[in-house]
């Protein structure tokens, strides 16, 4: 399939690239909102279309068989950004995947975003923008994964992690940005976690077995 990744000059869309370039099933395109950021996605093995969450996207879709939603303002950027892009920006995108046909819709979401109120003050912005994005996605007819992890490192990957309806977090565990990539490129293909929402973290099991498990 060619999948189009909304956020795919941040860390964990760059990992994104590198992971589908190396397996090979699929192609995957960069959808950027700065011309001068294609090059280097290129050589990391994307074809790249200029594309603005704000904005148009309904180019960058039409190109695409699969979106993975890897954008995030993130806490530190504001109110305002943060529910123009991971709220308004997702939606835009749902809006345009609907219209385009797209085959399923992978949306990197995280813990902590079914109850934004009992997180840390600085995160229950996002926390909110996300769920909302999250439940746009749900009634959108579309066919999705929603992938929440917890709190992401720049670790190398393990490839092993627990997935779950829902996890204790009490643990304090954490997990590698190159494992969530990994996970998110599996929701693409597996038939058991279509239209599903699930949690993961580190653990001790092979990705593709924690996966299988956890709709089993």
């Amino acid at each position: 399939m060619n999948v189009l990744i909304a956020g795919a000059n941040g860390t964990t869309g760059r990992l994104l690239i590198e992971q589908i370039a190396k397996e090979g099933e699929h192609r995957a395109i960069a959808m950027v909102r700065d011309p001068k950021q294609e090059p280097e996605l290129e050589k990391l093995g994307a074809q790249t279309v200029v594309g603005d969450l704000e904005g148009d996207v309904s180019h960058a879709v039409h190109l695409a068989d699969a979106i993975i939603f890897a954008a995030g303002s993130g806490s530190k950027t504001g109110p305002d950004k943060t529910i123009s892009v991971d709220q308004e920006g997702a939606k835009n995108l749902i809006d345009e995947a609907k219209k385009h046909g797209i085959k399923h819709f992978v949306m990197l979401s995280s813990m902590g975003t079914d109850n934004p109120t009992a997180g840390p003050s600085d995160m229950e912005q996002y926390f909110m923008a996300k769920a909302i994005a999250d439940e746009y996605l749900r009634g959108s007819d579309l066919s999705y994964t929603i992938v929440r992890p917890g709190a992401l490192t720049d670790e190398r990957g393990t490839g092993k992690i627990e997935a779950a309806d829902k996890i204790n977090q009490n643990e304090g565990r954490s997990i590698s940005r190159e494992d969530v990539a990994a996970v998110l490129i599996a929701a693409l293909t597996k038939d058991e976690l279509k239209n599903k929402t699930f949690e993961i973290l580190s653990g001790e099991t092979e990705i593709d077995e924690a996966l299988s498990k956890v709709y089993s």
